[in-house]
């Protein structure tokens, strides 16, 4: 067999092979997640953690243009070699496959977080109608504690700089009930494609490549700490968005501070209104009556904030993110960021908020 052929070959057989781990996730979880992907993650977070900018967002960057102009120098020759660069083009991404998964994405292969918490995965309408009444009282009381009055919206007094060194106090305390979520070692950094970000509608996003935590520095700054501890969530080898989502929201609560603890609850108030809406409206309709005003103004601030950045774009990027995360051992693609609520309902039927 000719050397060139050997990458697509190899690509081939990644794909074979990860339709068969699909049926051994605790292999997966016992000796890629707990024991080679700690290893390689925390040599990643060591390195680059220690370099002030996004190393990541450079690579992709360089990458990008790299491959323009090599589509450019050989725009004539397409048609004439297009199996030779057809070859090219399935060996690289052979190769980025292969990184990709080896660095970072077997974790979607993992034992899912209901199995490892032993958490249900069903609930009924009154079930989140309930939960979801008991986390308005929660969270309009640390709106209120935060603001002094009902109707303020909160705002968050702190440098981003400062809410990166702060998320480690909520993993810190998250991991005295829970130490499979130990997290050591920073690689946080403001992304330097945060515009991009944002017209991408995208608030951050985790570099499987270099391990560093990306989050998009244009964000209202009420839900900052909430995706920062979603994206450390990724980090210490979660891949689904749902348990990321439910890992940064009980590292938000668990911190010591009440920006912390709001940015988590409220999020996560947001998502069951939405699930609500989505059902039965008079019941939503009941439950809005009940949240404070402001924290109904800091809804609205995001809401404002994305619609100035709402184009075809942001569609498109979606699209395709539902597409990769179908791929990736998320049947429900971008709604799978709401199996959080699954999550949390189930989690909180036997505990209090």
């Amino acid at each position: 067999m000719k050397r060139k052929y050997f990458l697509p070959l190899f690509l081939l057989l990644q794909i074979v092979f990860l339709k068969i781990i699909i049926f051994f996730p605790e292999i997966v979880e016992q000796y890629y997640s707990n024991q080679f992907y700690i290893i390689i993650s925390r040599i990643s977070r060591t390195f680059f953690g220690k370099i002030p900018f996004s190393v990541g967002d450079l690579i992709y960057g360089i990458s990008i243009v790299y491959l323009l102009i090599q589509l450019y120098k050989n725009r004539k020759s397409w048609k004439l070699e297009w199996k030779n660069n057809l070859i090219k083009i399935l060996s690289f991404i052979s190769i980025l496959y292969f990184a990709f998964h080896v660095f970072w994405a077997l974790n979607y292969y993992r034992v899912p977080l209901f199995e490892k918490m032993n958490i249900k995965r069903e609930y009924t309408d009154n079930d989140l109608a309930s939960f979801t009444e008991k986390l308005i009282v929660k969270t309009n009381a640390i709106q209120l504690q935060i603001t002094k009055d009902s109707k303020l919206k909160v705002s968050n007094p702190y440098s981003q700089d400062t809410i990166f060194k702060m998320t480690q106090n909520g993993y810190d305390n998250l991991t005295k009930e829970y130490p499979f979520f130990k997290y050591e070692i920073s690689s946080k950094k403001k992304s330097l494609i945060s515009l991009p970000l944002t017209y991408m509608g995208f608030a951050g996003y985790l570099n499987p490549f270099t391990n560093e935590a990306q989050v998009n520095y244009k964000l209202p700054m009420y839900g900052f700490p909430n995706v920062i501890c979603h994206e450390m969530a990724h980090q210490i080898g979660y891949a689904n968005e749902s348990e990321c989502n439910f890992i940064g929201f009980l590292a938000g609560i668990k911190n010591d501070d009440l920006y912390f603890q709001y940015s988590a609850y409220s999020n996560a108030l947001h998502y069951c209104l939405v699930n609500i809406a989505m059902k039965n409206e008079e019941t939503f309709n009941k439950l809005k009556a009940k949240t404070n005003p402001g924290i109904l103004a800091n809804y609205k601030e995001s809401e404002l904030f994305w619609k100035q950045y709402d184009t075809f774009i942001d569609k498109g990027f979606h699209t395709f993110y539902d597409q990769f995360l179908k791929m990736n051992q998320q049947k429900d693609g971008m709604e799978s960021y709401n199996k959080f609520v699954n999550l949390m309902v189930n989690y909180y039927h036997r505990k209090e908020l």
